[in-house]
């Protein structure tokens, strides 16, 4: 089943949740017959996975400015999160 949601890897953070919101509604819609709710609820779990881990390379690269007492900008440094 890994093979199937290879595609995954190259979608970014929005269409990802997009496609992780659409399959959310259909399984609490109850419109799809059991095979093809087992097959989707674990494209969503892969569709999740892919999202946590852009969200965590995300926040890695956000950074706090440091501020002078006066107020201006003085850089950066590592968004303690």
């Amino acid at each position: 089943m890994a093979e199937a949601n290879e595609d995954i890897k190259a979608l970014s953070f929005e269409a990802a949740l997009a496609q992780l919101e659409e399959i959310v509604g259909k399984l609490e819609s109850g419109r799809a017959p059991l095979a093809e709710s087992i097959a989707i609820y674990e494209r969503g779990e892969a569709l999740k996975a892919h999202c946590e881990g852009l969200l965590r390379t995300a926040e890695a690269r956000i950074e706090k400015i440091t501020l002078s007492r006066d107020g201006k900008a003085t850089g950066t440094e590592p968004l303690d999160a």
